[in-house]
This record gives C-alpha cells, structure tokens and sequence, in this order.
C-alpha cells in the first residue's frame, strides 16, 4: 500500500516542482507559523488531533467531515497541535483542508502527507503549515537528512515517523529533533502500542517524542505517557467521537 501511494505521490510530483520557485519565494515571504516543537513540548500529554476523512488501512471514516467545525472542536478541546491529511487520493485530503485549519484555529498545523521533494515543503509553509511529516520508510538516508534541512531553512519543523528500532535509529542518525512511532504496521495494518514501548528507549536523546495510531481511550495515552511520550497522534477515534472536545481533555488527563 505504501508503494502504491509513493507512486501515485510521484505522479502529482512534477506539477509542484514546475512551480517550486514561486514556492519557494512564498514560504519565505509568508508569516512565521507557530512552534509545532514548543507546542508539544509544553508539560503533560499533548495531544496531535487529526482532521481525516478515510484511511487506507480503515476506510471512510469521516466522508462528511467540516475541517473548520471539527477544528474548532479540536482547539475546545485543549489540543497542541492539530494534523492534516493533504493527500487526495487515498486520505480525500486536500490543502483548502489544511488553510481552512490554520485560518479557523491558530494553533500549529502539521501537514500530513507523503513529502518526497522539496518543493512539498515549500508547498506546506506557503499553506500556513507549522510542520511536516517525513517517513523514514519512503525515504534514504541522504533524503532524510535533505528534506528535515529544507524544512528548517524555511522554518518548519519535521515529525520524523518511524515504525520499529531500525528506522528509529535511521531518524537519530539523520538529525530528526521531532520522532513520531507509529504503532501500525505497515505490512498488514495491524496496531499494537507494544510498538512504541519498543522504540522508546532509542529516543532518549530526542527533543519531543510522538506516539501514533492505536490510542483510542485515556488509558491508552496514559500508557504512551509512561513510555516517556510527549505527545500522542490521534486521527480515528476523534472524526469518530460524538465529543471529540472531550476525549482531547481525556487524553491530556
């Protein structure tokens, strides 16, 4: 599935570098976002709330989603920072979804999407983006270490996913300074929190660390949180959620 959507990313891909240097003045030109690095940072459990509308892996689970209602629910809610999925063809995501956020809330957006140039970074921070996702998995070393610089030229930062020890070590060695575990497997879509207790202890030296997927109830934070996790990523349980403002505060507690 991955390489599937790693194909269909590089087909969309030269449409955006026709226009990376206007990209590129733009990004440099718009306002400083806020810090999505401090945000997480700050004392407790902070939470990553998710603005998706379907999954690969589960589906349509929002198809009807509002990005400004539900982001505002979100900043009710005591959410960090919130998570947009850009990416059209499998997620029914889009950069109006990601504007929409910044415009409605405030608070640092991290595009979600499968960056494998440049010019998508420049792309982000011309969007209001605070930061950007990088998959260890879709990328080499030399790409990691590139594409994390481009985004702090610009002044974003970068939430390096990993899914076990070896990519965790890939994304030290790269200089990732934000690393987020994703408990999802991505050869059979199973989730297991087991996943990040595995990796936590490779992340001791790492500024802010990330646990995602499979954190669906307050107990399942507070397991995170005695891994030594600053913040959480959740997406399903909250489009789902009669209340998504509260689940945030019962994942923060």
């Amino acid at each position: 599935m991955l390489d599937r959507i790693l194909d269909a990313t590089r087909a969309r891909l030269p449409a955006i570098q026709a226009r990376a240097d206007d990209l590129y003045r733009q990004a440099m030109e718009s306002p400083p976002p806020p810090s999505f690095a401090s945000a997480l940072a700050a004392p407790g459990m902070s939470v990553i709330a998710e603005v998706k509308r379907r999954s690969p892996s589960r589906g349509d689970l929002a198809p009807d989603l509002d990005p400004a209602i539900q982001a505002g629910r979100y900043a009710a809610g005591g959410a960090a920072a919130i998570s947009v999925l850009t990416e059209p063809e499998f997620f029914g995501g889009s950069a109006g979804d990601l504007t929409t956020v910044v415009r409605k809330t405030g608070i640092p957006v991290l595009r979600k999407d499968f960056i494998l140039d440049e010019s998508q970074i420049w792309e982000a921070r011309s969007w209001g983006a605070s930061a950007v996702l990088l998959i260890v998995a879709a990328l080499d070393d030399a790409q990691l270490t590139d594409l994390i610089g481009s985004a702090a030229e610009v002044g974003l930062d970068a939430l390096v996913e990993v899914h076990d020890t070896e990519e965790a070590r890939r994304a030290v060695d790269a200089g990732a300074e934000i690393v987020g575990v994703n408990n999802r497997d991505l050869r059979d879509f199973s989730v297991d929190l087991a996943t990040a207790e595995k990796v936590a202890p490779l992340l001791a030296d790492v500024e802010v660390t990330v646990a995602e997927s499979g954190i669906f109830v307050g107990a399942d934070a507070k397991r995170m949180a005695a891994a030594g996790y600053d913040a959480v990523l959740v997406g399903e349980a909250l489009v789902k959620a009669e209340d998504p403002a509260a689940l945030i505060e019962e994942l923060r507690a």
